[in-house]
């Protein structure tokens, strides 16, 4: 899929951690961008872009059919971000995560189908595989999610792959722990975390921290997604793909944290009942398309200490904005 021939891209989640980088990426490059997002986090995350001539920007709910059949006619390509992310987001209210994570997730499809999108990518998540014994953990492996969460992004790979047929294209992407800054900062991820507590408590403490946890710097997940426009069919059609950088254990982020901060940060271990341990292969696009990433976890940390240094994170320890699943208790989604 050239971005010659494919300019008009629908990006639900347009407006999340990972979509506020990659709306402006896209935008840079000539493409015609729509975003539907609920904007639960607010409206800035896209201010520097709005009023772009490229971009079109909707307020709705995926969820929402009849908001689909007018958003999805004229598109080439689909991104799709949208979902309630994270662990522990999808079980403050699971009946809500599984509406908008799973159940509307096939009529999405099949309305991108129906009005012509020639490729659907899917962000789905590398926690599908659970706890792996192996030194690797490649794409056919087989899935084993410990979560509602990672369970529905799973079968969501399913129904898109069974749906795959000429001319409309699907890619799954499951990428590791994002990490860095954007517009629609994060502060609930683990590298953004301890990042966040280094520099403003000058302590981090960590939850046992064996647990491996594959990090991607958010500028490497961007390129992903804006790759994943510009792969060869013959490459990508039908195809899944770990996207990750090195598998640090939570230890060694800290330890890389507390050397970027400074020397005065703090370490402090404890026990948790978390052991959650991820270690992902990125081997296959690396073989089959080229992709390898170019910036380090250490650098996300650096970014986001320059963002903090700079006064891009206002209030980041009691905003619930930076934190999923603050801001859906405060809003009672529903």
């Amino acid at each position: 899929m050239s971005g010659q021939e494919k300019k008009q891209i629908l990006i639900t989640g347009g407006a999340g951690y990972v979509g506020a980088a990659l709306v402006p990426r896209l935008l840079s490059e000539g493409y015609h961008v729509k975003v539907l997002d609920l904007y639960l986090y607010g409206d800035s995350a896209l201010e520097e872009v709005r009023g772009h001539q490229n971009l079109e920007e909707i307020q709705g709910d995926i969820r929402n059919t009849k908001l689909l059949e007018q958003a999805i006619p004229g598109c080439d390509g689909i991104i799709h971000l949208a979902c309630i992310s994270n662990d522990p987001s999808f079980e403050l209210n699971p009946s809500l995560g599984r509406s908008i994570n799973y159940d509307a997730f096939s009529g999405l499809v099949d309305r991108a189908r129906e009005f012509g999108v020639r490729r659907f990518v899917y962000a789905s998540s590398s926690s599908v595989y659970g706890m792996k014994e192996d030194e690797n953990v490649t794409e056919d492996l087989t899935l084993d999610p410990l979560t509602d969460y990672s369970k529905y992004k799973a079968l969501c790979e399913e129904v898109l792959l069974r749906k795959q047929c000429p001319g409309f294209e699907v890619v799954v992407i499951r990428p590791a722990t994002v990490c860095g800054y954007s517009p629609r900062l994060r502060l609930d991820l683990t590298v953004n975390i301890l990042t966040n507590h280094a520099v403003n408590h000058r302590k981090i403490t960590v939850f046992g921290g064996k647990q491996k946890r594959p990090n991607i710097h958010i500028q490497d997940m961007v390129e992903v997604y804006t790759q994943s426009l510009k792969w060869s069919s013959e490459k990508v059609d039908g195809q899944i793909f770990n996207a990750g950088y090195h598998n640090h254990c939570v230890s060694d982020i800290a330890d890389m944290v507390k050397t970027t901060v400074g020397p005065d940060v703090d370490i402090v271990h404890t026990t948790t009942d978390d052991h959650r341990s991820y270690h992902i292969s990125s081997e296959k696009i690396r073989r089959e398309l080229g992709f390898v990433p170019s910036h380090t976890v250490g650098q996300a940390v650096e970014d986001l200490v320059h963002a903090f240094a700079a006064g891009y994170i206002k209030n980041p320890m009691t905003d619930d904005k930076y934190y999923n699943i603050k801001r859906m208790q405060s809003l009672a989604l529903t």
